[in-house]
């Protein structure tokens, strides 16, 4: 039988909370730079061999050399020797491509720097860019002192930390759902892909979807067929799903439909209601490829949560199109919601 529209939503909220942890992990997935390694250069440093010349000695570097690019490195570090003859290093400019050491008097400029009170320079290498995560700067903190402006919330999310146990058993309800779509298409002969379209405000399931692509309708994915059931729902979309009754659209109530900070389009009706997906989650079963991804950007998504990584995938995979810079808009993405069951629907993930 079909709940009633506040009955669906009651249990999508409740999800299983009484059920034993779920052994899975819903894990962001970040920017190349994020999660990249941490980038070296050479630069070179120099001992403090008195320490009552350190102020000066860091006021003048620093302006014949301001290292601009590097603002998280700090210029002055205790001696890597604890037990040698001098107790700091002052770290003095980057290095260039010629081969050799450099003296003193090669690197500073004279007037401009008093080097009375500095040793023999030496090359060390020291991060190139600011650390973003909290690995990233204990990295680079081995090799020379860096500043870190932490992201709480990327640092909690990577620690598994991000989301309750109630959000987990709300995430753990919605791929269930999606998996049951999946497995709703590969019984009719489809890929055994399912996704559902959330509104994490009333934690409602707006839209539930499956890939319903064919020879005569090939860009009908998962990630597809749901943006379009949601775009129905707002008097537009594309195609007729009534061939498919595992898709289907539940409106929200009008008062979940007017969101503050709405994206529009110029062009669009004034009807109070939100750009297509803006302010909405969705789960899908496996990584979306690029032009799912891109329709993600189109949408107006605010959260992706997928199951199983995919080879083409363009969600952390292949590409990170989530995290593209010159975009204009982007969404979070996080892998690993009930992964082993997702892997299981499509063994090519």
């Amino acid at each position: 039988p079909t709940l009633g529209i506040v009955e669906q939503c009651e249990q999508e909220k409740t999800g299983s909370l009484d059920q034993d942890p779920v052994p899975w992990q819903a894990l962001p997935v970040l920017s190349e730079q994020q999660s990249g390694d941490v980038e070296l250069v050479l630069a070179y440093a120099a001992p403090v061999l008195d320490k009552r010349q350190t102020s000066r000695l860091l006021k003048e570097v620093s302006a014949v050399y301001p290292l601009p690019s590097q603002p998280h490195l700090k210029r002055v570090r205790p001696s890597q020797d604890a037990s040698g003859p001098h107790a700091l290093e002052l770290l003095l400019c980057l290095a260039d491509a010629a081969p050799g050491m450099r003296s003193l008097a090669d690197l500073l400029p004279h007037p401009a720097v008093d080097p009375r009170g500095l040793g023999q320079p030496f090359l060390v290498p020291v991060p190139a860019r600011p650390p973003l995560t909290r690995g990233q700067f204990e990295k680079a903190r081995t090799h020379w002192p860096t500043s870190f402006h932490e992201d709480k919330q990327v640092t909690s999310a990577l620690a598994g930390q991000l989301f309750s146990a109630q959000e987990r058993a709300a995430m753990e309800s919605h791929m269930e759902r999606a998996v049951k779509a999946a497995q709703w298409a590969a019984a009719q002969g489809l890929r055994a892909v399912g996704a559902v379209v959330v509104d994490p405000a009333s934690g409602c399931v707006l839209a539930t979807g499956h890939d319903c692509s064919s020879m005569a309708s090939p860009l009908l994915h998962a990630v597809m067929v749901c943006v379009d059931l949601v775009a129905q729902g707002q008097g537009r979309g594309t195609y007729d799903f009534r061939p498919f009754p595992a898709c289907s659209f539940t409106p929200a109530a009008a008062s979940q439909a007017i969101r503050v900070g709405t994206v529009r389009k110029l062009d669009e009706d004034e009807d109070d209601l939100p750009y297509v997906c803006t302010g909405y989650d969705l789960y899908v079963t496996r990584e979306p490829c690029t032009m799912c991804a891109m329709a993600l950007v189109h949408s107006r998504i605010l959260r992706v949560f997928y199951g199983a990584p995919s080879p083409d995938g363009a969600l952390g995979t292949r590409f990170r199109i989530h995290a593209q810079p010159d975009l204009n808009h982007h969404f979070q993405v996080f892998r690993g919601v009930l992964e082993d069951q997702c892997h299981q629907l499509d063994p090519d993930t």
